[in-house]
């Protein structure tokens, strides 16, 4: 993740999570745009909520181009609910003028029955591949799991699962494909005993 990216994320994070006044409640909303020394524009813009049972959120998103046709976006955002649940989210793109581009992003949330984050990206090369992959893990408060990760590029993509019960019950897939040999899919159970 880009340094504009992370550093977005810290600060909506930080703003969104922080511990609310019981009365406070209202919205804000900014942007502005001004021309950079490299040709281009930088422009951003937040907004955000709060209301008076302690719920809120914020967002924001920055881009910047050159006179080249080079650019870089990043946004964020996180929530806090009402209950305690809270969320973030943080992505960014970057591009080139011969037609590559980069793209990561991430999330997290906790709520009252399960918690999780994902993360991934892309990239797209000047001749026109791409290549990429994300990954997804989730714990439920009774003490099921799940991951997954999934990964494609050069023709080829690849998934995998691995899910656990809250009663030790396990299931594994996992999924291939290229152009030359099609699909193929394995997929094992497994009870609490192995």
């Amino acid at each position: 993740m880009t340094r504009l990216a992370l550093a977005l994320s810290i600060v909506i994070a930080a703003c969104a999570l922080a511990a609310p006044q019981a009365d406070a409640a209202g919205r804000f909303n900014a942007r502005g745009a001004t021309a950079n020394p490299s040709g281009g524009v930088t422009a951003g813009k937040i907004a955000g909520a709060r209301g008076p049972n302690g719920g809120g959120y914020v967002r924001g998103r920055a881009v910047t181009t050159d006179s080249q046709g080079n650019g870089s976006a990043a946004s964020g955002g996180a929530y806090r609910g009402p209950n305690g649940g809270t969320g973030a989210r943080a992505g960014s793109t970057s591009w080139n003028a011969d037609g590559s581009a980069h793209h990561q992003s991430g999330a997290q949330w906790n709520a009252a029955n399960s918690g999780g984050s994902s993360q991934g990206g892309f990239t797209r090369n000047a001749d026109g591949t791409v290549s990429g992959g994300r990954t997804t893990s989730a714990t439920g408060t009774q003490g099921g799991q799940y991951d997954a990760a999934t990964t494609y590029g050069n023709g080829a993509a690849q998934r995998s699962v691995d899910a656990t019960g809250a009663q030790g019950y396990r299931y594994e897939a996992d999924v291939s494909a290229t152009r030359e040999e099609g699909v193929t899919r394995t997929a094992t159970c497994y009870d609490p005993d192995g």
